[in-house]
């Protein structure tokens, strides 16, 4: 595993765009100010992790949606990937193409990775809690894919 050189806790989280899959309105993460978030990185689309995580997501929604919680998952795929993947598993929340690698780079995600005894670069399963003055409030370096949701959740009944 690479050097990952995270957010922390107290940055301000960089300020990006998502398309409300609802609405279709292209929001700013500013326009998010007074309200917590999450963002949510993780490898790829319909992969066992990633769909297992997006859809304990997605069964919690309603809870996150009654505590003023946004939840915004971030990965390199496509537009197209994040609207089948959507579609399949009818995800409720936002998932943001970041192919250009912006968002993975600024949040700190982006580093080497081995697997199945391959190194390559590529996006770490991480995430990040952001406060209502929009600074990283948790960090979750090392997300376990099932239990995330709950845990997330848990966080921010105590906030």
């Amino acid at each position: 595993m690479g050097n990952l050189n995270l957010l922390q806790k107290g940055d301000k989280a960089p300020n990006f765009s998502f398309q409300d899959p609802v609405s279709q309105e292209i929001r700013d993460t500013s326009s998010l100010l007074g309200k917590p978030y999450l963002v949510y990185f993780y490898p790829r689309d319909n992969t066992p992790g990633c769909t297992k995580e997006a859809c304990g997501f997605r069964d919690l929604f309603k809870q996150f949606q009654q505590a003023g919680f946004t939840i915004i998952g971030v990965s390199c795929d496509t537009e197209t990937s994040h609207e089948k993947f959507r579609a399949k598993h009818n995800l409720p929340f936002p998932l943001v193409a970041d192919t250009d690698k912006k968002l993975v780079n600024a949040f700190g995600v982006w580093a080497k990775k081995t697997f199945m005894g391959r190194v390559f670069d590529g996006v770490h399963r991480v995430s990040f809690l952001v406060g209502p003055k929009g600074n990283i409030i948790k960090v979750y370096p090392k997300v376990k894919a099932a239990a995330h949701p709950d845990e997330v959740l848990d966080d921010i009944k105590n906030l």
